[in-house]
């Protein structure tokens, strides 16, 4: 299985929309759970990191440091 490298402040797609209509996230915390914040309406929904793994679909921007 492909590991797929995240970090803070990027925005990434998830295989599934937001009910906003939008399907673009912002990380905006990593450890054991990933917090997203929906770039639509402001939403934020804290994920297992696992799990994270397993719906993201792909990373739309990197954010450079």
């Amino acid at each position: 299985m492909e590991d797929k490298q995240y970090g803070l402040q990027d925005v990434v797609e998830m295989k599934k929309a937001h009910p906003c209509g939008t399907n673009r996230w912002r990380i905006i915390r990593l450890g054991m759970d990933i917090r997203i914040k929906c770039e639509g309406c402001g939403h934020s929904v804290l994920i297992p990191r696992k799990e994270f793994g397993r719906k993201m679909k792909k990373i739309l921007v990197k954010h450079e440091e």
